[in-house]
């Protein structure tokens, strides 16, 4: 069966589209790759990457296609629209002279920008080829909590634009059961074909562990955030709930990168918080090591209401960690964490509660975080596996496929 998967964003950068690709080649389906030169999340060129070369290239047995794009820089303004506006504009070319190939399906990674998606509108168009969207955020709600942008002309268009997208794919795969609403709601057609198709782990966290030497924590119950240090992770909140646990031993561990970076670091020194360490960016085969050190990991968002609808991708990684896990965050991600037993989880901003719950967290018995663990990872075996998702999405490509 051929595949052709659309998406700005493609290895060597690190999202969870990658997996699909290089999993079901193995399987015997042969798939060619619509992208970008990569630059995320650095915003400059991968090392032996530019705007002129590697065009096409043969990655583990996949057919990769590369458009010249703008690097997002800073990821912000002019040069981050540059950037989206450049793949629509050079894809488009791509369409047209150099997607020689009959496909039997096209599948879309819709991150953001949402118009990554519209080279796959028109090879569809163009082919009469079923397309499947994987809606893994939801524009222009993003748009609305991530700017002053709220209303008119330029929420309008997009609100447009995403009309078009959902009312021609064939199917539709959300990443949270609560965008289905959204979704749902800017399709014509009230039937559309809309399944639930969460995040997984990635397989560092799942295959046997290889140890890699990472830095000591310091003594006391460590509580640690990994992944992106931004805006939506809501670090003011964290930072209070830090200054509360300060005489309680608890410790805040933060691995990662951002745009949040500096601003903490003012931060901690401006308000003497001694209970805050930034460890740095790491490399993601490391991760697993950095989790096994901390007592409990922590999964937050600002409270904004495209936040409710989502579910970080990082909570089914501490779930096959067998992590305990506390939230701050409001809808899907807080419920998850509650129902399934393996934290606490406060409403978004709950700065006070949230410290209230670590203390509790770490003065619960051996045996009671124990179960937390339990739960966590048995939360991952029953909803969040690749191997029972790819099941699934083999069985969507096959059922279009002799439609």
């Amino acid at each position: 069966m051929k595949i052709l998967f659309v998406s700005q964003y493609f290895y060597p950068e690190n999202f969870k589209g990658n997996d699909i690709v290089f999993d079901f080649i193995k399987k015997g389906y042969e798939i060619t790759v619509l992208t970008g030169k990569p630059n995320y999340p650095s915003g400059k060129f991968h090392s032996g990457y530019n705007f002129f070369n590697k065009n096409n290239e043969n990655i583990r047995g996949v057919n990769v296609i590369r458009v010249p794009v703008f690097p997002r820089k800073s990821g912000k303004g002019f040069f981050l629209a540059l950037n989206y506006i450049s793949f629509v504009f050079f894809s488009f070319w791509a369409v047209l002279f150099r997607l020689n190939e009959k496909y039997d399906a096209i599948f879309v990674q819709q991150l953001s920008p949402v118009t990554m998606a519209l080279p796959g509108l028109w090879v569809r168009k163009r082919q009469k080829t079923p397309l499947i969207l994987w809606v893994l955020d939801l524009w222009p709600e993003s748009i609305s909590a991530s700017s002053n942008i709220k209303e008119g002309f330029i929420i309008d268009f997009i609100e447009k634009l995403v009309k078009k997208i959902y009312n021609n794919s064939d199917v539709i795969l959300a990443s949270s059961e609560f965008f289905k609403k959204s979704i749902l709601e800017k399709c014509e057609d009230k039937n559309k074909k809309i399944e639930y198709f969460p995040n997984w782990a990635e397989d560092v966290f799942v295959k046997e562990k290889q140890y890699i030497y990472v830095p000591s924590l310091p003594k006391g119950f460590n509580i640690m955030f990994a992944g992106n240090i931004g805006e939506s992770q809501d670090f003011e909140s964290i930072l209070k709930a830090a200054e509360l646990t300060e005489k309680y031993k608890i410790n805040w561990i933060i691995v990662g990168d951002g745009r949040k970076v500096s601003w903490i670091k003012k931060e901690i020194i401006k308000k003497q918080i001694n209970n805050v360490y930034l460890l740095g960016r790491h490399k993601l085969a490391s991760m697993p090591s950095f989790f096994e050190k901390a007592d409990a990991m922590l999964v937050s968002l600002k409270n904004e209401p495209i936040f409710s609808l989502t579910v970080p991708a990082k909570i089914q990684a501490y779930m096959a960690s067998s992590k305990i896990i506390v939230g701050m965050l409001n809808g899907e991600g807080n419920i998850l964490i509650n129902k399934s037993k393996c934290g606490y989880a406060v409403a978004a901003a709950d700065a006070k509660l949230l410290a209230d719950k670590c203390v509790e967290l770490s003065k619960l018995s051996d045996e009671a975080k124990l179960q937390m663990e339990k739960n966590s990872y048995n939360c991952y075996l029953e909803h969040f596996t690749k191997e029972k998702l790819f099941l699934k999405l083999d069985k969507i490509f096959q059922e279009l496929k002799h439609c």
